[in-house]
């Protein structure tokens, strides 16, 4: 679901080092509600996915568990543990509830996120 970049202005959300690894925070982008999550420590890679879980109908997909399932990254929602592709947004139990993903890079220390 990613959207198109020619159209998207990409915004320093904050510093790599501000996000644990393995776990993620929530960044308000043009007064929309972002998750944004960092994976790994060595080698980190920094993913965003809309932040409200259709499932549960709150704001909280920034506080669910980073995992995997197979080959696809994931997060667990904190409420009813849905999980969503943090690359595609797709939640796996429920395609029909799936949420928007965002192009995100880390750049000089910094995690940019295109929304």
């Amino acid at each position: 679901m990613h959207r198109d970049l020619q159209l998207e202005r990409w915004t320093a959300v904050c510093l790599l080092s501000d996000i644990v690894p393995d776990t993620g925070v929530c960044a308000l982008l043009n007064g929309h509600q972002v998750a944004v999550f960092r994976v790994g420590a060595d080698e980190p890679r920094v993913f965003a996915i809309d932040n409200y879980d259709p499932n549960s109908q709150a704001a909280v997909l920034s506080r669910g568990l980073v995992g995997s399932i197979g080959e696809r990254i994931v997060v667990a929602s904190p409420i009813y543990k849905q999980h969503f592709d943090l690359q595609s947004g797709e939640c796996l139990e429920a395609p029909a509830q799936s949420v928007a993903s965002y192009p995100a890079r880390i750049d000089g220390g910094q995690v940019w996120v295109a929304a």
